[in-house]
């Protein structure tokens, strides 16, 4: 696999986001791959960029048990919080599930440390990934053949209300961001899942796609869309310099807009689930 690179994330914007994500993840995919564990059993869990354990909070309970939980992330402070904020998650049934961490780079993980897994699960993941190395993780989670769940995904479409004339400038800009050049090639961004699904068809896995958009308003979501909002118009300057000023006043009037309780957003996220295509092969 090459150096595949997941950037550390901010602690305080992983709690920003939370409720957003636990109320966009799809329940129908979910609840899928609830009835397609195996029964009588440990189901072994294991989650990839953890970070603080948000995946696991939301879904553990959404599952059979009993449960246990490996999660893999190459910060260990993240993995550290989500060691205690996991603790007195249970199971569909009330059980409290076990959780292990493992620090390490998704590049070093092979298929002999998914041995055993009931599941692989991930979120927020694909889009900061190469194709190339997609295609290597779509081959190790297929080799451990159980069912993957990767979860929010961004599609690069998103609907601020009111609208701005600057909207599509900022858009195009923080697209070609998120697909920047990483350490082993161009970051995936937008066209995360669709490759990712492929990959996974390529390794014989059945693919399902939902859509599971944030819907954010400045009632619940207040300093979420403080802080999308900034990071927003940063990536753009970034990636277009020539837009600073605009940005500059773009950002300015959204933040008063949400001030005010005026600016709504969706943000279109896909999840993503997998499971090893067993059906018969047609005679030719």
């Amino acid at each position: 696999m090459t150096d595949l690179f997941v950037p550390e994330f901010d602690p305080g914007w992983l709690a920003a986001r939370e409720p957003a994500d636990h109320a966009a993840r799809a329940t129908a995919l979910a609840e899928r791959l609830a009835a397609a564990l195996p029964t009588g059993g440990e189901v072994v869990v294991h989650d990839l960029g953890s970070g603080t354990g948000s995946l696991t909070r939301w879904l553990a309970p959404r599952l059979p048990g009993p449960q246990r939980w490996v999660l893999h992330d190459r910060d260990p402070r993240l993995l550290e919080l989500a060691r205690r904020r996991c603790v007195g998650i249970t199971d569909a049934a009330g059980t409290p599930i076990s959780v292990r961490t493992t620090t390490g780079d998704l590049a070093d993980l092979s298929a002999t440390d998914l041995a055993g897994a009931s599941a692989i699960t991930a979120s927020a993941l694909l889009d900061v990934l190469t194709a190339a190395e997609v295609e290597a993780l779509a081959a190790t989670c297929a080799a451990a053949g159980c069912p993957v769940l990767w979860t929010l995904s961004v599609t690069g479409e998103v609907r601020i209300d009111p609208a701005d004339p600057l909207d599509d400038a900022v858009t195009a800009a923080f697209n070609a961001h998120q697909r920047r050049p990483g350490p082993g090639g161009a970051l995936l961004g937008p066209d995360a899942v669709e490759v990712t699904a492929r990959a996974l068809r390529r390794h014989g896995m059945a693919v399902r796609v939902a859509d599971t958009p944030w819907r954010l308003d400045p009632t619940d979501h207040a300093g979420l869309l403080d802080e999308w909002l900034r990071g927003r118009a940063a990536a753009a300057v970034e990636q277009e310099p020539a837009l600073t000023a605009d940005a500059g006043r773009w950002l300015a009037d959204r933040l008063a807009a949400v001030r005010d309780g005026r600016l709504t957003a969706v943000v279109a996220h896909h999840d993503l689930l997998a499971e090893p295509d067993r059906s018969p092969e047609v005679a030719p």
